[in-house]
């Protein structure tokens, strides 16, 4: 919740008044840092992982239709 708040704060009129589904980066950032808390360890997708899966190294790593 706080890292949508900050999106919609730094990025004044990019966001009319609505209902929004977060961006996906966002989404990771906050998987990432819960992961982290919990003492989980992620390693870095290779260019030739993210390649064979379709998706950048630095994600979002869903697809659009997928619904964190």
């Amino acid at each position: 919740q706080v890292l949508a708040q900050i999106e919609l704060w730094t990025k004044p009129g990019e966001y009319a008044p609505g209902v929004y589904i977060l961006p996906k980066a966002l989404d990771e950032k906050v998987a990432r840092l819960h992961l982290a808390r919990i003492g989980v360890k992620l390693t870095e997708l290779k260019k030739e992982q993210a390649d064979y899966i379709g998706v950048t190294v630095d994600g979002p790593y869903k697809p659009e239709h997928y619904r964190y």
